[in-house]
């Protein structure tokens, strides 16, 4: 039950509750309103200061001085009083055209605007233009890509794919299985300066090439660990070797289920009758140009990351006596990596993305 002293109805007219619900719901409506709202409407309930303050998490003072302006200036005491400062100089009119020339124009004879240039050709300074893109999160000068997949079985590829993420079969395992091929064993032709304090890392950005390496791995969806398998190529005999391996080391009670990318060596006669003679295997093939679906795509970065990209390597052996520690490492304290969304939320993304690029006449 409310606890402390009842204060004076607020006696909402149904109009005002209605607003008020409105400001209280709606996505856009700046925080500060939104609690405003929340704390009339349940002062209109007959909550005490108190109970509003705990269940919004803000102070009593806070409740006491927003009840007490509604009650004096209804809707209008919500809203913000204009703040002291200088009055602004840039009109509406003038941030607009900025946002517009951004969004539907380039300079002369450049592929982007700078704050500079915009300045120079909104008659403004750069200062300003920057504080508009910023509020409007505007980023010229940064530029991502995309590719979409034109496979003819996408959908039914990712439900399949979504599902054993999701809703993994009983008595299975799922592995999301690729090669990371071409891994260089590289070496800094100087010795690097180590790290000290107020001095970071510092290394040669050129460096000696002693040899490639490629690595077969299998990441378990549910425990995160890796079965791993290090190869001189990545040609179909190397990845029936890498099937056997996988054989040997899951309990033969298990079906197991691979999620692989469309690379030409898993299709080859040879690993479809190898799969013939060992039906417990099941292949599901992510969609072209959708390597992001296969979760071992995000392993192999955090592999990239953390033991490859800074490190030196004078050998394909230390090279990959270091990948097989990183292994090692990993499955002493694995951590899966949780898959989230849902197939139907894919989807209707890639459906939106698809709406957006159709009308952009490129």
């Amino acid at each position: 039950m409310p606890r402390g002293r009842k204060l004076e109805s607020l006696e909402l007219t149904e109009g005002e509750r209605q607003v008020l619900q409105g400001w209280a719901r709606r996505r856009k409506t700046a925080q500060g309103l939104a609690t405003r709202a929340r704390i009339v409407l349940l002062a209109d309930q007959g909550w005490t200061n108190s109970d509003v303050a705990e269940h919004l998490h803000v102070t009593r003072v806070t409740v006491g001085k927003w009840r007490s302006s509604f009650l004096e200036l209804r809707l209008d005491g919500l809203t913000d009083e204009p703040r002291p400062g200088a009055p602004r100089k840039v009109s509406d009119a003038e941030v607009e055209r900025v946002i517009a020339k951004t969004l539907e124009s380039t300079p002369k004879g450049g592929t982007h605007w700078s704050t500079r240039s915009m300045a120079q050709a909104s008659k403004m300074s750069a200062t300003t233009v920057r504080r508009i893109w910023h509020t409007f999160a505007l980023q010229p000068h940064r530029t991502d890509t995309f590719k979409l997949s034109n496979d003819p079985l996408f959908i039914d590829k990712v439900r399949d794919v979504v599902g054993l993420y999701l809703d993994p079969p009983e008595r299975a395992l799922v592995l999301c299985v690729d090669e990371k091929s071409q891994i260089q064993a590289l070496d800094r032709t100087q010795p690097l300066l180590p790290l000290e304090p107020g001095q970071c890392e510092r290394h040669t950005h050129d460096y000696v090439r002693h040899g490639t390496t490629t690595l077969f791995a299998a990441l378990d969806v549910k425990s995160g660990r890796v079965i791993g398998s290090l190869h001189k190529h990545h040609r179909a005999k190397e990845f029936l070797s890498f099937l056997r391996k996988i054989d040997s080391e899951v309990p033969g009670d298990l079906d197991v289920h691979l999620i692989l990318d469309n690379y030409q060596t898993h299709k080859v006669p040879g690993v479809k009758r190898w799969l013939v003679r060992n039906p417990r295997f099941h292949l599901h093939f992510t969609p072209t140009y959708s390597s992001w679906m296969n979760l071992v795509e995000r392993w192999f970065s955090a592999l990239t990351d953390k033991a490859l990209r800074r490190a030196t390597h004078r050998s394909v052996k230390r090279l990959n006596e270091a990948i097989k520690l990183y292994i090692e490492v990993n499955n002493e304290n694995p951590k899966p990596l949780v898959w989230t969304k849902s197939a139907d939320e894919i989807l209707a993304s890639i459906a939106r993305f698809c709406k957006r690029t159709s009308g952009a006449g490129h």
